[in-house]
């Protein structure tokens, strides 16, 4: 296939260019500047610019685009960067593919689409949720509405928290834990959907590879996990204790209520029952192996 990856310099980016090349696919990359390689486009989605003659030929584009969720507290400012970062390529993109014919539009989504569940588990066909974080992600869904209505397969990603080496928020907690410092978050019953670097890059080629996919994904392991049986995962593999516990007023004071509340003391339980319906195998679908795969 010839797929056109817009976000590629990111955690999963980087891997999923290397992983669709390694497949044989043949990957052009979107970049927000001149291009300088023979595999670059420019584009300017701000502008609604992209380089003449990208999508000449592309089975599939897969859109990453999104500012870092957390990293930076959440004032309205902050807020704007996230809400445009991720809703005005993807209504660029929804609009090229259809103008250009592209079957296939790829465009990634979030875990929290949901909103906290509480102590249930939900599949894709769950309603959204009502917090500040499923807002934005509806709204980052709704961006794509042009390519659905153009007749283009869409497939939403929603993607969990992704464990890896380094990035993410594991290699941002692995020296706070190698500092014996590591511990749960509030009560720590709260869910948190993960999901390996990995499995979420095999996922992103698996749907791109799928014709038969679109809708809503949810791109997480299938053994769900709380906060609690993350931090005692991250400690055996880090072979640190984990005793602490962090209180909630804490992690307010820190990150500001919202966001703290939204990002880290509530969560949403999901399973990936599209993947699962349709033969996707997880190379890690518990913690443990995740985790200690991300160590070594």
């Amino acid at each position: 296939m010839r797929v056109v990856i817009a976000g590629s310099s990111g955690l999963i980016g980087t891997s999923l260019v290397a992983s669709m090349r390694a497949a044989g696919h043949e990957v052009l990359r979107l970049v927000r500047r001149k291009a300088a390689a023979p595999d670059e486009r420019g584009w300017d989605p701000y502008a609604g610019r992209v380089d003449d003659g990208t999508f000449d030929g592309v089975d599939a584009v897969i859109n990453l685009c999104g500012a870092g969720i957390g990293d930076k507290r959440w004032d309205d400012a902050r807020k704007q960067v996230l809400h445009d970062s991720r809703v005005v390529p993807a209504e660029v993109l929804s609009a090229a593919v259809v103008e250009h014919g592209v079957p296939a539009l790829i465009n990634s989504s979030g875990a929290h689409f949901y909103g906290d569940t509480g102590s249930r588990l939900v599949d894709e066909d769950a309603p959204g949720g009502h917090t500040y974080m499923a807002r934005l992600t509806q709204d980052w869904e709704a961006a794509t509405a042009a390519a659905q209505e153009g007749g283009v397969r869409v497939v939403l990603m929603r993607t969990a928290v992704v464990i890896s080496p380094s990035g993410g928020v594991f290699g941002r907690l692995k020296p706070v834990f190698q500092l014996f410092l590591g511990g749960k978050l509030g009560t720590g019953t709260q869910f948190f959907p993960w999901v390996s670097l990995d499995d979420v890059v095999s996922a992103y080629r698996f749907v791109t590879e799928h014709d038969e996919i679109r809708g809503p994904v949810n791109a997480v392991a299938p053994t769900p996990a709380t906060n609690a049986d993350f931090t005692k995962a991250a400690g055996a593999a880090l072979n640190r204790p984990t005793p602490w516990a962090v209180p909630a007023f804490a992690l307010k004071a820190l990150l500001g209520g919202e966001m703290a509340q939204e990002l880290l003391l509530t969560g949403p339980g999901l399973t990936p029952k599209v993947l699962e319906t349709h033969g996707f195998t997880f190379l890690h679908p518990a913690l443990p192996s995740a985790l200690n795969a991300a160590v070594a």
